[in-house]
């Protein structure tokens, strides 16, 4: 047996190197349709006010921005996100799979021909974190969600930090409907996930709650409502503001209702 002198010396570096932090796992791969958000922190939340009074406006139920206070970085280990929303075809199988119910907008019961790559929409969380789990995945937190569309560096949005209503489905063009996912492809986020913004309001794990150190004070928060992100094309007479589709903006929703403008997306732990 060679003695430890008899040892390459390129074995020293690379044992230095390691030791030194140099190496790291190979990163394991994506399931199917789903995309590694890399372990990190990232800017969560924002310390933006409203000073122009869309909030009174506009008739808002709650603050644009008091909610999302403070701004603060958050570290996350690794995980999966769907590169795309749920679509019907998808959310066909689950139910076909395990006799669940339908969403309320499939006619008789039955998934609406011709729009099998548009997103699931009708789905309250409770049915939403059942076809994620079916699937052997889960619904994503708050903070998975917020960090998938912002990127490390955090973005006001997913494809950057302009409003341009052009990179997602906001309801201001003439479209008038859902839009098959990822029909947008420059609003894509850091990591290549699409239709972050617009389309369908998603569901996420948490209840509506304060961020820490945040001492804004609702009647919402607590364990009655789940939040929801993205915003949506959100039907005729929605106010497409561009403040609803930032990556910051928090939404929330009893957790048995569902909405045609309302639709989930899954993550995944990493070696879950």
């Amino acid at each position: 047996m060679k003695g430890l002198s008899a040892v390459h010396p390129l074995f020293w570096v690379l044992m230095a190197t390691c030791l030194a932090g140099g190496c790291t796992q190979k990163e394991k791969p994506a399931p199917a349709g789903m995309v590694l958000i890399p372990a990190g922190s990232f800017i969560m939340g924002s310390n933006r006010v409203d000073t122009t009074g869309q909030t009174s406006e506009f008739g808002m139920a709650k603050p644009l921005f008091l909610d999302e206070h403070p701004e603060r970085e958050v570290y996350l280990p690794a995980f999966f996100m769907d590169r795309f929303e749920m679509t019907i075809r998808q959310y066909e199988q689950f139910v076909q799979a395990t006799g669940s119910t339908a969403p309320m907008n499939w006619p008789g019961g039955t998934a609406p021909p011709g729009r099998g790559l548009y997103p699931v929409s009708d789905v309250n969380w409770y049915d939403a974190g059942r076809a994620c789990r079916w699937m052997g995945k889960r619904l994503p937190t708050e903070a998975e969600w917020e960090k998938t569309a912002r990127g490390s560096g955090g973005l006001e949005y997913p494809w950057g930090n302009e409003y341009d209503p052009q990179k997602a489905n906001t309801g201001s063009d003439d479209r008038g409907d859902l839009a098959p996912v990822g029909s947008y492809e420059s609003g894509k986020s850091p990591y290549g996930v699409h239709d972050l913004a617009g389309n369908v309001w998603e569901w996420t794990q948490d209840w509506y709650q304060p961020y820490p150190s945040n001492d804004y004070q609702s009647d919402r928060f607590g364990q009655k409502y789940k939040v929801m992100r993205g915003s949506s094309w959100g039907g005729v007479g929605h106010y497409a503001l561009a403040v609803f589709y930032r990556a910051a903006h928090r939404f929330y929703s009893e957790p048995e209702n569902g909405f045609p403008d309302a639709g989930f997306r899954c993550a995944k732990d990493v070696g879950g």
